[in-house]
């Protein structure tokens, strides 16, 4: 660092690696006419859904064949083109229950606001917090504790 290019690799570095060790978003050191900002960008997981359709005949759970690793469960796949299901926005494994020992956050027939938790998705050690998408009342639960799921597999049914 000089008179005549203040800007220093070394701080940025350091300023950079802080930012992953503390898991913080934005820094911004300031020293005299020096001013260096730090930022990483996080994009939220977002869960899209189509528009509310009237209301069909509730999806009853249907029994499950033996299946192969990956497979998509036959009841999850009758579910998919339901206009109130609620699709996993990403691969993981999929939890009712904040605990083994807690009740299930919905089951059917449960209502729902919009914005409340119906399940968790872990991926890479984290819990991700899967929230109804609308207002309604819970017709199909397509998932176990503990099931491995894919991306875009119907979870369950918010009519």
């Amino acid at each position: 660092m000089s008179k005549n290019d203040p800007f220093d690799p070394e701080l940025v570095r350091e300023l950079a690696k802080l930012i992953t060790e503390t898991d913080l978003t934005e820094i911004e050191v300031e020293k005299g006419d020096l001013r260096i900002r730090v930022a990483r960008r996080i994009e939220p997981v977002h869960v899209q859904v189509a528009a509310p359709a009237p209301a069909l005949a509730a999806l009853a759970p249907a029994p499950q064949p033996a299946a192969g690793p990956g497979a998509v469960p036959e009841r999850a796949r009758a579910g998919a083109g339901h206009p109130g299901a609620v699709p996993s926005p990403m691969v993981g494994t999929a939890y009712r229950r904040p605990s083994p020992d807690a009740k299930v956050f919905v089951d059917v027939g449960s209502k729902v606001e919009a914005g409340e938790k119906v399940l968790l998705i872990e991926a890479m050690k984290t819990f991700n917090e899967i929230v109804a998408p609308r207002a309604g009342t819970v017709t199909a639960v397509f998932v176990e504790d503990g099931q491995p799921v894919e991306f875009g597999e119907p979870l369950l049914v918010i009519e």
